[in-house]
């Protein structure tokens, strides 16, 4: 559908200026302040009651400076750098099949009657079912390898988006779709076109919610069988008792899952200014 343009005497007459306000200035810098302002003190505060008052045990609570240590050691022989690049492969994979059949049901069962009648009650039964239940399942039917925990990884990632895409779709307005219509668009390139694009903010955050899920399911898929990846240096550690890796494997889980939710927001903003 064609823009709303102004007409070429109304764009002469606009203003063309283009400074930014320099009330603006003041509180991006606040922003970016507050931003790392938390985790700063986080950080003061874990070094205070571990370090310097010795309120929590190394055993129980280590300091920064013995997690810093942890994955300098892991880092210098390359074992840290394996285990985020695989980790990091096996939920993209996830993310991206479970984004796209849920994208794909989504729209099926928000657009159809018949498939919300026919599909939604199960998926909705489905979506309860908890992450470590389907390991055993996924075990027998695909194997010990890599398509098992993609898979698991798959399955947390559809469901928010799902039911994200689903919801929205179903409350498009209808004025909008016969707009759409009278373009000519039908099927596909009306839900491409105008119901989609309609709904564009909805379905990205339910891309980020499929990308945090997606995270937390990684754990449960490093539990079948792994020998590589950050759920396994959780597990690992555990069993070794190096609470300092333990640690150092949360924050590389929380560092990774906020760029990558980053990411997303970048796409957000792209599709936002696009439609």
């Amino acid at each position: 559908m064609a823009a709303l343009t102004l007409p070429r005497a109304a764009a002469h007459d606009a203003p063309t200026t283009t400074e930014p306000a320099p009330a603006q200035t003041a509180p991006s810098r606040w922003r970016h302040l507050a931003v790392v302002a938390v985790p700063l003190a986080l950080l003061g505060l874990w070094h205070l009651l571990t370090a310097v008052t010795g309120v929590f045990a190394s055993y129980q609570l280590p300091s920064p400076a013995a997690v810093w240590a942890a994955g300098t050691e892991l880092a210098a022989d390359g074992t840290l750098w394996t285990h985020v690049a695989i980790s990091t492969q096996r939920v993209v994979l996830g993310f991206a099949v479970g984004a796209v059949a849920g994208l794909a049901v989504g729209a099926l069962v928000g657009l159809s009657r018949w498939a919300d009648t026919l599909l939604a009650g199960t998926v909705g039964a489905v979506r309860a079912v908890p992450s470590l239940a389907w390991v055993p399942l996924l075990i027998l039917w695909i194997g010990i390898n890599e398509d098992s925990k993609v898979t698991l990884i798959a399955i947390g990632a559809f469901f928010p988006v799902y039911t994200t895409v689903a919801s929205a779709l179903r409350h498009v307005d209808p004025h909008l779709v016969e707009v759409g219509r009278a373009y000519g668009y039908r099927g596909v390139r009306l839900l491409t076109r105008v119901q989609l694009p309609a709904v564009t903010p909805s379905v990205v955050a339910g891309l980020r919610l499929a990308l945090a899920q997606a995270w937390l399911f990684l754990v449960a898929a490093e539990l079948i069988a792994s020998s590589m990846g950050l759920g396994f240096l959780l597990t690992d550690s555990q069993n070794n008792g190096r609470v300092d890796r333990i640690l150092l494997a949360i924050i590389a889980l929380a560092v990774l899952g906020k760029v990558t939710d980053s990411l997303l927001g970048l796409v957000e903003r792209r599709l936002a200014r696009r439609w």
